[in-house]
């Protein structure tokens, strides 16, 4: 399958249609401003969609069209704060010659060091996991930061462009996605205040991480400038950033504080990563942290 005749949007589609059968999807007037933007080469196309439901605070797709050159998805869902549900999180970049992938139910909470709350969302999805590992492999060092957002189940994976691994990609991503409907349906909202903070607080961590970090805002800036970029980045794809919380990057990492007080642009500073899986079948941390 080459990128020409390959896009993302079949992945959306079916999304919405499999979403819709299990809850109420609500649009969104955030989708408006952002639904089709036509990228400054004239050529490249960006649409996105958002909806709420229920148990979702929001559920948003941005598809970047550039035809052979390129096809990006970026598909999340968050949770509603009563709901300590992990994110669903869908990165895919295709180009000439490369994919790359990121595929998750990122945790909410830290699952290296909270047990209960790894078996709780990824105990009875390992093997689903296991499965996908070896069909979609590691795919090149990752840094320690980022993992600190990854699941046991995590899809992190690099291969060149065809029909067999999109074929296995997009079964990869449906299966994750009803996966995560699943875990969805089965929840049920938290009466403890103080648990609703504690949640609230994890989801805007990780929405402070993504708006200031993503790598995927230097291709936003390219495609439609700096301030375009920036508004699609904080008010679309990370909404929330700034209403959910009102700390600060540095306040949830101040090790990225520069002697003048700004943040340190570099995506690691920790200078550890990890090359190959750091995760056993049974979900036990096994990763050795290397330079």
């Amino acid at each position: 399958m080459e990128v020409s005749s390959f896009s993302y949007h079949k992945f959306v589609s079916l999304a919405l249609e499999v979403a819709q059968r299990r809850t109420e999807l609500i649009p969104l007037p955030l989708q408006e401003q952002y639904k089709c933007i036509k990228a400054a080469d004239g050529k490249t196309l960006l649409r996105a969609l958002s909806f709420r439901a229920p148990k979702v605070r929001l559920q948003r797709s941005l598809t970047i069209d550039g035809g052979q050159a390129m096809q990006v998805l970026d598909f999340a869902a968050f949770p509603e704060p009563e709901f300590n549900l992990p994110i669903f999180c869908a990165n895919f970049f295709t180009a000439s010659g490369m994919n790359i992938v990121v595929l998750d139910l990122n945790p909410l909470h830290d699952v290296i060091s909270k047990r209960d709350y790894k078996d709780k969302y990824y105990k009875n999805l390992l093997p689903l996991g296991q499965k996908y590992a070896e069909l979609l492999p590691w795919g090149d060092k990752i840094t320690s930061e980022s993992l600190r957002f990854f699941s046991p189940i995590v899809i992190w994976s690099k291969f060149t462009s065809t029909q067999v691994k999109h074929e296995i990609l997009y079964e990869a991503f449906m299966d994750y996605f009803e996966a995560w409907l699943d875990l969805m349906d089965e929840a049920h909202a938290e009466k403890d205040e103080s648990q609703i903070i504690r949640n609230c607080e994890a989801q805007h961590r990780y929405l402070t991480w993504r708006a200031e970090k993503d790598p995927g805002h230097q291709l936003l800036k390219k495609l439609v400038g700096g301030t375009l970029a920036k508004d699609i980045v904080r008010n679309f794809l990370f909404n929330g950033v700034d209403t959910i919380g009102t700390k600060t990057f540095l306040d949830y990492f101040p090790e990225y504080q520069c002697a003048d007080g700004t943040i340190n642009k570099k995506r690691s500073i920790i200078g550890k990563s990890f090359g190959t899986r750091p995760w056993d079948a049974h979900g036990e941390f096994i990763g050795t942290n290397v330079r």
